[in-house]
């Protein structure tokens, strides 16, 4: 049974369902801003400024190091730049909407698994914890 789950009409729709992704017009364009982004030297050093300030201040604080209002000021005009940089805020755009597409898909899969049905909109309906309401 479990070799027809992961090789048969199971895996056929899995590939499927990866075809219909990559083929999406709106996935395309995500993957169009990534590919710009890679081939931008000035928004891929924007964006590993702030990411190895972003780390330096983490681990500074994670050490119990008070930060100074100097070294946050560094890092968010960074940042701003980064933001500001019309190449690099598509590529963090389309880095969301992968994400994004991602747990949408993981999020019906194992929800699928869970109930052993494909899931509604109701299956996902919750109230938060502590909520009777039974959802």
């Amino acid at each position: 049974m479990q070799d027809t789950l992961t090789s048969g009409p199971v895996l056929t729709k899995t590939v499927e369902l990866c075809d219909t992704i990559v083929r999406d017009p709106a996935f395309q364009s995500l993957k169009a801003n990534i590919e710009t982004f890679l081939a931008d030297e000035t928004a891929k050093e924007l964006y590993r400024t702030v990411a190895e300030k972003g780390e330096y201040l983490h681990h500074k604080q994670h050490q119990g190091v008070q930060l100074g209002d100097d070294e946050i000021a560094e890092y968010e005009q960074h940042r701003e730049a980064l933001l500001g940089n019309p190449v690099a805020r598509a590529f963090l755009d389309a880095q969301e909407g992968i994400r994004s597409v991602q747990d949408t898909v993981t999020r019906y899969v194992t929800k699928t698994i869970e109930i052993g049905r494909v899931p509604t909109e109701a299956d996902f309906a919750t109230c938060g914890s502590g909520c009777s309401c039974h959802h």
